[in-house]
């Protein structure tokens, strides 16, 4: 009540005195006292009572406030008051706070510097800056300072272009103009120094510092960022590619015609610990490649061989416990390096050598070993370069064989010819031999062009025969095509029907009936009628109307052309019972579908052991189903009645629009357009043995 009394009479001294006499038996009301002093106007007193409840860790905030929100309170308080507040050295204070709350260091020296402007100290709050931006570790604390910062430099120099201004003020205001101009000019370095900052190891970073300075044409600042650089980064730690730092700092001496400084970097850059062995090698590449552009073709060379000389013992290329730079005589990267120098430098001599080293060290690719073997090959080493081949293909597997193989071949076939047939059909069979499907098409093309060159016909045809068997199933239309076209070179057109056969037998449902179509229009040309539609009613049994309208459209061209009445009749029958089938055969799997949705639904009672009933329709579909493979060989309106009505009950659902009956009579109209004979006249019901309809019909 006493409290109560002194807040609402304007009794300051008294105030003070009964706060305090409180607070001994009270110390959890020392926020009220905070804000009471506020009020009359006490800062400095305040302040000091603030900071010893900051400092006070068992102090519990009545008004639920944490440590940090009455640390920023009070720096907020003294920040703003610099004049008022005498007793605390605000200085220390925000210090403290940004080695005690790390996330706040943004707010705090911005409060700091605040301090040093409102106290009118403007070269200390720049100093404040300054150190600020030099020392943050965050992209959002610099930000915040920088921002700060500018609004700083700017609000003083509209403060200045406000002002009446002599001599004297001009130059000060250029120094304005220059100090904020040059801190917007500053602010991509300031940020990637915090990056920096946040991993020194960052080589991209390093990277983009240099590329800033060099806009900017200072070139002892890219050699001190450059030196800083790989002096910094670590290795095993280097975020980036670290070998890409140390050959941009040698080409940056290259550039400015300082090549042996340029030597000295990459001199040095050999001996670093990189993590990986390409790296070194890139290295060694690079170094060599600047000697080339400088035309120093023997340095190139001895750096080279001083690159893949052997270490004093026998290391893994793989063993990751020893040095980058005692495994980099098995870099692929280097001897390829090499191989070209010599063969564009070197002699027959070196160069043959070193292309053996690479064999030895097992370490070639397939197309090393090709190159092995053209060069050879154009110094007339033709045996030296079949051997090269034959090493090659010892030393991989399929499919990486397979480039030296195709290649092996070739050469060969194209040095002897026929002369040594038996040695290259002995290459042929270890090619295929563990040859896959995927790549045997080109290995047997080549052989059967061997064989007709040079061989015997039939031993060609053999070679075909064994390719369709091998080859994979993409690949067997395109072989087909080939071996019929051969056999009708070699023995004629009528040998070819036991390849068509068996292209047949082979090929997917789509080219086979391409087949087909090629075969009957063969046995066409021939005059083999019967055959070609026999041919044509074989290949319908894969051909759905609805998509294989080609294979109908061509069966009925052919009928209308060759055959009469009754067999157009005939191939409508097909067409007919072939759809149905293909109809059944939908409803079937949508029945199945359909049973296995009401299987899932349908309940059953527990312990009956019943299955739940499928529907009538399911059964008769069923029923259906199991007739499927029956055909009924009916003539006329009977066998169109009994499709409908099989139709029907397949489909109870389905409209009837006599697709099938306007069918037969735009094709008998076509028919009658064609055969002037025979129009208008009526076709006689014929008597039909009981035997033909079979179970289908019963005997009367």
């Amino acid at each position: 009540m006493y409290v109560d009394w002194v807040k609402k009479h304007n009794i300051p001294e008294t105030g003070l005195r009964v706060y305090r006499r409180y607070l001994r038996l009270c110390p959890e009301e020392a926020e009220d006292f905070v804000d009471y002093l506020k009020d009359q106007g006490k800062l400095d007193d305040a302040a000091v009572l603030l900071g010893k409840i900051v400092n006070d860790q068992n102090f519990v905030s009545k008004k639920g406030k944490s440590n940090h929100t009455l640390w920023h309170e009070l720096c907020e308080m003294i920040s703003k008051n610099p004049n008022q507040i005498k007793s605390l050295n605000v200085d220390a204070i925000i210090r403290g706070g940004l080695r005690r709350y790390t996330d706040q260091v943004g707010h705090l020296w911005n409060s700091l510097a605040d301090y040093y402007i409102r106290s009118g100290l403007f070269e200390r709050a720049r100093d404040i800056y300054e150190e600020a931006i030099q020392t943050v570790n965050t992209v959002r604390d610099f930000t915040h300072i920088f921002d700060a910062y500018a609004q700083f430099e700017e609000l003083a120099l509209s403060k200045m272009m406000e002002q009446e201004m002599n001599e004297d003020d001009t130059a000060t205001l250029d120094l304005y103009m220059a100090r904020y101009e040059d801190l917007i000019d500053r602010r991509p370095l300031l940020l990637n120094s915090v990056l920096l900052r946040q991993n020194p190891h960052n080589v991209s970073e390093w990277q983009n510092r240099v590329e800033l300075y060099k806009q900017k044409d200072k070139l002892n600042e890219m050699i001190n960022t450059y030196t800083e650089a790989v002096q910094t980064v670590d290795p095993k730690q280097a975020v980036g590619k670290l070998h890409h730092l140390w050959v941009n700092f040698a080409k940056f001496y290259e550039e400015n015609e300082q090549m042996e400084d340029a030597r000295v970097i990459l001199e040095k850059a050999t001996h670093v610990a990189f993590l990986k062995v390409e790296d070194l090698g890139y290295v060694w590449c690079e170094w060599v490649e600047m000697e080339l552009r400088h035309d120093e073709h023997d340095k190139a060379i001895t750096l080279l061989r001083r690159a893949t000389a052997p270490p004093p013992r026998r290391i893994s290329y793989h063993d990751k416990t020893e040095t980058v730079q005692v495994r980099l005589h098995k870099s692929l990267k280097i001897w390829s390096l090499y191989a070209d120098l010599e063969e564009s430098f070197g002699t027959f001599k070196t160069t043959k050598a070193v292309y053996e080293r690479i064999l030895e060290l097992k370490i070639p690719t397939p197309q090393i070993i090709i190159n092995y073997g053209l060069f050879l090959k154009e110094h007339n080493y033709f045996e030296d370069a079949f051997k090269a081949y034959e090493k090659g293909i010892s030393l991989f597997k399929w499919p990486n064989v397979f480039d030296i193989w195709n290649t092996y071949l070739t050469e060969f076939l194209e040095r002897y010819g026929g002369t040594k047939l038996e040695r290259a059909r002995d290459l042929f069979e270890q090619c295929l031999e563990d040859c896959p499907e995927k790549y045997a098409k080109a290995i047997f093309l080549l052989y059967a062009k061997l064989e007709e060159q040079y061989g015997m016909a039939r031993h060609a045809m053999a070679v075909y025969e064994r390719a369709i068997e091998k080859v994979d199933k993409s690949d067997k239309m395109a072989l087909f095509n080939v071996y019929l076209k051969k056999a009708a070179e070699i023995y004629g057109v009528t040998r070819t029907r036991e390849i068509y056969e068996k292209s047949i037998e082979l090929l997917d449902d789509q080219e086979a009936s391409e087949m087909c179509l090629r075969f009957a229009d063969m046995e066409t040309k021939l005059g083999e009628i019967d055959r070609a539609r026999a041919i044509y009613g074989h290949c319908s049994q894969m051909c759905d109307p609805r998509v294989a309208v080609k294979f109908w459209s061509a069966w009925k061209e052919f009928e209308v052309r060759h055959g009469n009445e009754d067999t157009l009749r005939e191939m409508l029958r097909i067409k007919r019972s072939v759809q149905h089938q293909y109809n059944t055969q939908v409803n079937m799997m949508s029945a199945q579908m359909l049973s296995g949705e009401l299987a899932q639904d349908t309940p059953v009672l527990e312990g009956s052991g019943a299955e739940p009933a499928l529907p009538d329709s399911m059964k008769e579909l069923d029923k259906e189903n199991m007739s499927k493979n029956f055909v009924s060989f009916v003539r006329g309106e009977a066998q169109s009645k009994a499709v409908l009505e099989a139709e029907k009950e397949a489909n109870p659902d389905e409209i009837d629009i006599d697709e099938d009956d306007s069918d037969e009579d735009d094709d008998e109209q076509e028919e009658n357009d064609d055969e002037p004979v025979a129009k208008k006249s009526k076709i006689e019901q014929q008597d039909v043995p009981s035997e033909v309809f079979g179970s289908l019909k019963k005997d009367e």
